[in-house]
């Protein structure tokens, strides 16, 4: 292609951006009725689809650990998909699957690129499961993108989604009172995730039939790489998810409960994942809860790990705007 034909296309391709991103369509996950697995066809597609499905919400028992085939052992715990992807990965606010095929590919901030949907599958594999990533080309692989796909139907490219991600709280200006978050967790959490935070096993170990109620700390759960080990994501899934049935519309822990009692399950011993320092290498969009070095801003990894954190967003503000005002002069040189 001519170089001034594809500069001109480019361009074009540039000037339509705002008013692609104008046009885009806005889908609402709340009250919208879970994709019925029984409407699938009855062929190549819909049993992909359901394997999909299985492997979401009973990890464990195809990919865990525990299964006697060994070279099927990817993930690196008994948690499900669906331990945080709460029902069936369509909950509102709870992290849903709903659309993310149509998100991506997106430019991902832990890697400073652009990332297919199966990558982001790998990076859970990784870190929410403690694992190692499924082959690209596996039928397991495959099957995630699949059923990611049929729950995400319906909903176009480039629309904002309401009830994507975890819905934010307002954060308390103060460190976690770890304190106050294990009396939160031992009046609200410890019934089903157990007072030593290991959960409840469906059987027993070694069995491949996961947990009840999964661990929330301890050999069997999500690494300090997974986004749940961030202190405002996890307070965020707290408030609006926690206990077993809330939901973002009636919620039963306050913000500062949420905070802190988040703050309590982040202090236990968890697994560690190698190679943190490799994670934003763009340093500057790092998010500030994302508590394990290297720091750009001075503060301390403890501030990183339990707060305050409205400094360090203001910090990471000023340095966003201050990044911005020195590219845009440099472009008008």
């Amino acid at each position: 292609m001519d170089a001034r034909i594809a500069a001109g296309s480019l361009a074009l391709l540039l000037a339509a951006a705002p008013a692609l991103a104008q046009d885009a369509s806005r889908v609402s996950l709340i009250d919208r009725p879970a994709p019925a697995l029984d409407k699938l066809p009855k062929d190549a597609y819909g049993e992909l689809v359901r394997y999909g499905y299985e492997l979401s919400t009973r990890t464990f028992a195809f990919i865990g650990p525990e299964v006697q085939n060994r070279k099927m052992r990817f993930a690196g715990n008994n948690l499900a998909c669906t331990s945080c992807h709460q029902n069936d990965a369509t909950k509102p606010f709870a992290m849903p699957w709903v659309g993310v095929s149509a998100t991506f590919p997106q430019y991902r901030a832990r890697e400073d690129a652009i990332s297919t949907v199966e990558e982001r599958v790998n990076g859970c594999m990784e870190r929410s499961m403690n694992g190692k990533p499924l082959p690209l080309d596996s039928h397991e692989m495959k099957a995630f993108a699949a059923y990611i796909h049929y729950v995400s139907r319906g909903v176009p490219i480039g629309a904002r989604v309401e009830g994507a991600g975890t819905k934010p709280i307002t954060v308390p200006n103060r460190r976690a009172d770890l304190a106050a978050g294990e009396a939160v967790y031992g009046a609200k959490c410890a019934a089903c995730h157990g007072a030593d935070g290991q959960g409840q096993r469906r059987g027993k170990a070694g069995d491949a039939e996961g947990y009840v109620f999964p661990p929330l700390w301890g050999k069997d759960t999500f690494n300090n790489g997974a986004g749940m080990n961030r202190m405002l994501t996890a307070a965020a899934f707290i408030k609006h998810n926690m206990p077993q049935g809330t939901t973002h519309a009636a919620p039963v822990l306050s913000d500062d409960e949420a905070f802190d009692v988040a703050g309590y399950v982040l202090s236990q011993p968890r697994p560690i994942k190698a190679g943190l320092d490799k994670d934003f290498p763009a340093r500057w969009n790092k998010p500030v809860d994302a508590a394990f070095p290297p720091y750009v801003d001075g503060a301390s990894a403890e501030q990183h790990r339990y707060g305050p954190y409205p400094p360090l967003t203001e910090l990471a503000k000023q340095r966003a705007e201050a990044l911005k005002a020195a590219r845009e002069a440099a472009a008008s040189r």
